[in-house]
């Protein structure tokens, strides 16, 4: 495929150039093809052009409404920090080492690695600090922690009386961005790129579901590519377009200050983000910038769409900014002896969950989108337009982009009054303690509900919000009904507040019977007129789906490196038409993937049946005996088989013989509107079994505990089946599937990383920092992995996590490896080492059952037949 786009590229590439020696010399006619148009001429825009040229693309054209440079990234801080989450942290380096490269080849970008202090006003800003530096050192980035003393040494114009500590990262860096914009421009036009200013992009049109054409103010350029760099216009672009492509990103006001000169300030100062106060400060000119992330912004343009002169539409609002400004000046007392300091308001976009938006839609193939910049488009505009180059050059991503791709959203997250009430809460999420499973978004909720969610209210369910939709966490058994419904208690990184509850929970699915709304699932139809399902399905999935009506089929479907795409469970209802259950933030890239895979002029039909369907788990040694009871059918299934039975009044309940916790149980697939009928007789007929509400997070431990390693919500945590151990077998004898190679050479060779449980043995989880993730895995005093997850293991009484284990330098990694007696492991939880003991199965303790002999031997597996 590859080897013939590129020949299909050498045979019109000449034509291409006698069109563009055609062209006027003045660069004022807009030539009528391009192999590629960019809309936009900022800095991720003309990052994009420049590592395409850099790829020997030649056939680009960069599309600007008004003046090279002259949108949001006219603005912004200049400021690169590299403290992040490891995603966006190799992002940022890259960019960081671009940059460098521009200043060495003579370009006046303003570059210097002054470092920066991240401070902290409390104990748990300090835990906050101390657990990313905790992965970030072993990756690749030197920080350092520093007292007082030491802050004021690199910084003597802090007030510093206040201050828990701070985090030293020398290599974070200020440019200019408006340079390092206009010098990419020239390296641009140098590799091929063309540029056309005053050039507004009015709509995008498609042939067979590809780009095919841009229209614009001066014409109609055909096209095989397009990227939207269109930075606060980029969602009305996607507006027009044809199908409309959702951008969901919105322009939030956004403040800095500038001094203009003061006396006591010595060059090469370290750039300084305090946290606590919401405020960065950097050295600018001679004076500061200071700039802030408002814990309650405020969003850009609410009434009209955002105008051509939006400079001269945005207030300064000293009122609004003020607090922002005091708190900096007792940070900073110089800033006390700036004259007219000058406010200027640099509006910027935000996305729903503050991270970059990349990659191809899911609309319209070859539309890229790289925007969402969230209020510094210079951090990530170097890296971003490397890797959207390299995505639209190799037609996949080749690095890892899965936390920014435009494929994690849905329509309603593009909704703009949705938009403009979540930027109002995400600017501030930038700085805020974003305590694990326990920080959920206040704005733009009870959009997705389950037909559940008032009963569950009024029953004490305190609510998280996963994919919009609203799923509860966990049970307040202290409820009073009629009183104001409970919320999420403040946020800790030692044992949570609401513990008590969900132990009380586990005991419920342990002993008698849990009841988990679990309705968020993605669920898509797949079916046919003909016999063609199979095949089809046997072609994405690693596992064989070719199982008797009524089986249940646990499996991934893998790209050709052998990596998940999706992670999910197929029910065969008929010959002919499956049930796909997969994770909930996954809903449209696992639907896309599946669609993009379709044999041309198929005659199966995909259909996202997620809302019609209430999901109900009924987990527990008594769980058999209630449903007995509710239904007239015999539900005596073998684990892994479903069928569908009345429950109370309501008909054609599926109820498959799996759950989501390792314990005994069924799962129900509800028809909506029987959800509160069969709710209210499962909670009414089950008080004689003890019949509980159980919320998601205690769910998540049951799971972590009994090493479940599927049902990914971030497919980031896992990527082959043999990497994740016994979650499902993979039939490398089926015949071909996507990913079957690279997994065979897996079988043979072995892999690089492999998935282990860790038992937490020198921390009291009552009064130590819990890990939750991310924390760092040593063995033998060397890094060699992440941990992926974690939680509280009810059995044990102890911390559990999980994680991979690697070697590095391509080694293989082996059970024998994981389990070598001479190998002691630590995991650093905040800055400390903690003893854990290593397993690569479920310890025997996890897997017992008190109170029910039969759920020993409950375990999901692939069934061949009905029969066995």
């Amino acid at each position: 495929m590859r080897l013939k786009k590129w020949i299909d590229w050498r045979i019109l590439s000449g034509l291409r150039e006698l069109r563009r020696e055609l062209a006027t010399a003045d660069g004022l006619t807009l030539p009528t093809q391009a192999q590629v148009v960019i809309c936009g001429a900022g800095a991720v825009a003309n990052s994009v052009a420049y590592h395409l040229t850099e790829n020997g693309w030649r056939d680009i054209v960069v599309l600007e409404q008004g003046s090279l440079c002259s949108g949001t990234s006219y603005f912004g801080s200049g400021t690169l920090g590299l403290f992040k989450p490891i995603a966006e942290r190799n992002i940022i380096m890259y960019s960081i080492k671009l940059y460098q490269q521009l200043q060495e080849k003579g370009y006046d970008i303003g570059l210097v690695q002054c470092g920066s202090l991240n401070l902290a006003q409390t104990k748990d800003r300090m835990i906050y600090l101390k657990r990313r530096m905790a992965y970030n050192l072993p990756t690749g980035l030197h920080c350092e922690m520093l007292g007082q003393r030491e802050i004021n040494k690199l910084h003597p114009l802090l007030h510093t009386d206040d201050l828990e500590g701070a985090i030293w990262v020398p290599e974070d860096a200020v440019a200019k961005p408006q340079e390092i914009c206009r010098a990419l421009v020239k390296l641009s036009k140098e590799g091929g790129a063309r540029f056309y200013e005053n050039c507004a992009v009015e709509r995008i049109l498609t042939n067979s579901g590809r780009v095919s054409s841009v229209t614009t103010n001066r014409g109609i350029i055909h096209c095989e590519y397009f990227v939207n760099c269109a930075g606060m216009w980029a969602r009305e672009l996607g507006e027009h377009s044809i199908p409309k492509v959702r951008v969901p990103a919105y322009p939030a006001q956004h403040f800095y200050i500038t001094t203009g000169h003061l006396s006591d300030i010595t060059p090469g100062l370290p750039c300084i983000r305090d946290y606590d106060s919401s405020i960065y400060a950097r050295e600018y000119n001679g004076g500061f910038m200071v700039g802030g992330f408002e814990t309650e912004a405020k969003p850009a343009f609410i009434n009209t769409k955002v105008p051509a002169n939006w400079r001269n539409q945005l207030p300064q609002d000293w009122d609004h900014f003020r607090p922002y400004w005091e708190k900096a000046i007792h940070r900073i007392p110089s800033l006390k002896n700036a004259v007219n300091p000058m406010l200027t308001n640099s509006p910027d976009n935000f996305t729903p969950n503050g991270k970059w938006i990349v990659g191809e839609t899911p609309e319209i193939n070859n539309y890229f989108v790289a925007v969402g910049m969230n209020g510094n488009s210079l951090q990530g505009a170097g890296g971003i337009g490397k890797a959207v180059a390299d995505w639209v050059v190799n037609g996949e991503p080749t690095q890892e982009l899965l936390p920014f791709d435009v494929q994690r959203f849905l329509d309603l997250h593009n909704n703009r009054n949705y938009l403009q009430q979540r930027v109002t809460e995400v600017v501030g999420r930038n700085y805020a303690i974003l305590y694990p499973t326990q920080c959920e978004y206040k704005t733009a909720r009870r959009l997705r509900c389950s037909p559940l969610y008032s009963v569950l209210e009024t029953r004490g369910a305190v609510f998280g919000v996963r994919m919009g939709y609203e799923r509860p966490l966990y049970f307040d058994s202290t409820y009073k009904r009629g009183g104001p419904p409970p919320t999420m208690p403040p946020g800790t990184y030692c044992k949570p507040k609401f513990f008590d509850f969900m132990q009380a929970e586990f005991v419920a699915c342990r002993e008698g019977v849990g009841i988990i709304d679990m309705s968020s699932f993605s669920k898509i139809e797949i079916k046919s007129q003909c016999d063609r399902v199979v095949d089809y399905l046997q072609k994405l999935c690693s596992n064989d789906v070719n199982i008797p009506v009524g089986g249940i089929a646990h499996t991934g479907m893998q790209n050709e490196r052998g990596g998940y795409e999706n992670d999910c469970i197929l029910v065969r209802q008929t010959e002919n038409c499956y049930f796909m259950v997969s994770p909930t933030s996954q809903q449209t890239r696992v639907y896309e993937w599946m669609r993009r895979n379709l044999p041309k002029d198929s005659p199966i039909v995909l259909n996202d049946v997620t809302s019609m369907y209430t999901v109900i788990n009924v987990v527990g040694p008594k769980a058999r005996l209630l449903m007995s009871e509710l239904s007239n059918s015999d539900i005596n299934l073998h684990s892994f088989t479903y069928k569908k039975v009345n429950v109370g009044y309501a008909s054609d309940v599926m109820v498959m013989a799996f759950t989501h916790t390792g314990e005994p149980g069924f799962c129900l697939y509800v028809p909506s509107e029987y959800a509160l009928h069969v709710y209210d007789r499962l909670m009414t007929v089950g008080q004689d079994y003890g019949a509980r509400d159980v919320g998601c997070l205690t769910q998540r431990f049951m799971r972590i505990e009994k090493f479940l390693p599927f049902w990914a919500e971030d497919l980031n945590s896992i990527t082959t089946p043999f990497e994740a151990g016994a979650g499902y077998r993979v039939k490398l004898d089926k015949g071909y599937f996507i990913g079957k190679f690279a997994l065979q050479r897996q079988k043979e060779q072995g892999v690089e990383k492999r998935l282990a449980m860790f038992v937490l043995e020198d921390i009291d989880p009552d009064k130590d920092i819990w890990p939750w993730g991310y924390e760092p895995i040593y063995r033998n005093d060397q890094f060699v992995g992440i941990v992926t997850s974690a939680g509280y293991g009810f059995t044990l009484n102890k911390l559990v996590c999980l994680g991979y284990i690697r070697r590095g330098g391509h080694q293989i990694v082996t059970a024998d490896y994981i389990m070598d007696r001479n190998a002691t492991y630590t995991i650093d939880v905040a800055g400390r080492r903690v003893l854990a003991k290593a397993h690569i199965s479920v310890p025997q303790a996890f897997t017992a059952s008190s109170n029910n002999e039969s759920s020993k031997q409950y375990r999901p597996k692939v069934v061949t037949s009905l029969k066995a």
